[in-house]
């Protein structure tokens, strides 16, 4: 039988790919994190992929969501440079996930060299 722990190692590099296919599909500059329970390596069966997703967006998060086409399983958060900066000086939840244990997937931005990141 299969060790539990190279299986779940397994799984977690298979969606890490997943990820990184879909990030170098975009069109356009972009700074992708694979954030979330994926990121941690405590997902189960019910976790989505979290990708927080910074960009050149127009409008709101949920007309920016519907200009996406991103695979099923996948929780994209959309947010502009200037939005993620924001979170930053607030010091918003978000920003913890990508500073704690966010995975950089693309950086076109240069996002992360001013920012310590994984």
């Amino acid at each position: 039988m299969e060790d539990v722990i190279a299986k779940r190692e397994r799984e977690r590099r298979k969606v890490i790919e997943m990820v990184r296919n879909y990030a170098n599909s975009l069109k356009g500059k972009y700074t992708v994190f694979l954030i979330g329970s994926y990121a941690r390596g405590d997902f189960n069966v019910w976790s989505d992929i979290d990708v927080l997703l910074i960009g050149d967006f127009k409008g709101n998060p949920l007309e920016r969501l519907l200009g996406l086409d991103f695979p099923p399983g996948f929780e994209v958060i959309p947010l502009t440079e200037d939005e993620f900066d924001k979170a930053i000086k607030k010091n918003k939840p978000i920003i913890w996930d990508v500073k704690n244990e966010g995975i950089v997937i693309r950086d076109d931005l240069d996002i992360c060299k001013n920012m310590p990141v994984r």
